[in-house]
């Protein structure tokens, strides 16, 4: 491979602001796995946001990008999943997976697709120091035509119709809107561009901790709610905590605190059957590795107000859940799925066809 920007890149990145910003280009915010193409005619590799390859994980999406780009670029995107309309993360992550016959299964089975948002190279010229302007006008005529499971990304420079996109767009699994200044240029692994992204509220049951890997400090609290059938289901974590607030946690959470897990909600949680009926901390993952994921089980009594932006699937917070306040009002069998917002779902498909 001989391109004038080579592999490994890690992309341009975005810093979290509370309203959308005016004068910019504006793109709906993908939830998938961030992926850089380099293809050099019959060669083609996809570079994770860390700079790893993720080729040998969508291999039917190397065939289509050998059919649908041009033979010698470098572009920005997003590797998505699509299931009945909407994005599916899970079925994302489930790619990552070390057999390779497993692999070609499931892309028989959940196909992915690319959506391209942006040009780093095209034939022999590096476009990182071109505004983004002209990089979104050539990627547009690079792209024209182009047929699924490769898709340009929709941008506007319509500030209220990125508004819309904000308000609509989540209904078929996207979390928000990317802002990027019409003169920028790229930037590799800077945070140059802006993301809104939805923020809700909720009240949970918290019912343990991890400790952090810095020592005997709260690391993590996790968080349940119950469903239709009482049974209270682990949903996610809030971790960003100061460190003197995570000494002051040990402390204030020490009389919940419980010998072991037996008679808790998630005393099944070290039993990796047990995690096809419930949702429990600790779930075999392979992205966790090796690492411990043993916790601290705490008496599910203690209730606390956390801002969250999306769920997955309706059953777990996407990402880290950001920590409020205590909610010494409300009682734990109060926190339930039924509190949460849904939001209108809205056909994928009418995304990936808005024109550019």
């Amino acid at each position: 491979m001989d391109l004038p920007v080579m592999p490994p890149v890690k992309p341009m990145l975005a810093k979290s602001v509370a309203k959308i910003p005016p004068g910019m280009q504006y793109e709906a915010k993908w939830d998938g796995f961030r992926a850089i193409v380099f293809r050099d005619g019959a060669e083609i590799e996809l570079g994770s946001r860390t700079g790893k390859p993720l080729t040998r994980y969508f291999p039917e999406l190397v065939e289509a990008l050998k059919e649908r780009v041009p033979t010698r670029c470098v572009l920005d995107g997003e590797i998505v999943i699509a299931r009945e309309g909407r994005l599916d993360f899970d079925a994302l992550t489930e790619r990552i997976h070390p057999a390779d016959s497993r692999v070609r299964m499931l892309a028989e089975k959940t196909p992915a697709s690319f959506v391209a948002f942006d040009l780093l190279a095209l034939a022999d010229e590096s476009l990182l120091d071109v505004e983004l302007t002209d990089r979104r006008a050539l990627l547009s005529r690079a792209l024209q035509g182009v047929t699924a499971p490769v898709h340009l990304a929709p941008a506007t420079t319509d500030v209220e119709e990125a508004q819309g996109w904000f308000e609509q767009y989540e209904g078929a699994g996207l979390d928000g809107v990317i802002a990027k200044p019409l003169t920028l240029r790229y930037l590799p692994d800077q945070r140059a561009m802006f993301k809104i992204k939805h923020e809700r509220t909720a009240d949970v049951v918290v019912a343990g901790y991890r400790f952090h890997k810095s020592g005997p400090v709260v690391g993590s609290l996790l968080l349940g709610l119950y469903d239709d059938h009482g049974r209270l289901q682990h949903v996610g974590v809030s971790a960003a905590f100061a460190m003197k607030r995570r000494a002051e946690l040990v402390e204030e959470l020490e009389p919940l605190r419980m010998e072991d897990a037996a008679g808790h909600p998630w005393a099944a949680w070290a039993d990796e059957a047990a995690h096809e009926t419930a949702r429990l901390p600790g779930a075999p993952s392979r992205w966790s590795g090796k690492k411990d994921l043993s916790w601290v089980p705490l008496r599910p009594e203690r209730v606390a107000e956390v801002a969250y932006d999306h769920m997955e699937n309706g059953a777990r917070f996407r990402h880290t859940a950001r920590f409020r306040r205590w909610r010494p009002d409300r009682t734990p069998q109060s926190c339930t799925y039924a509190q949460l917002d849904e939001p209108v779902r809205y056909d994928l498909d009418e995304i990936l066809r808005s024109p550019d």
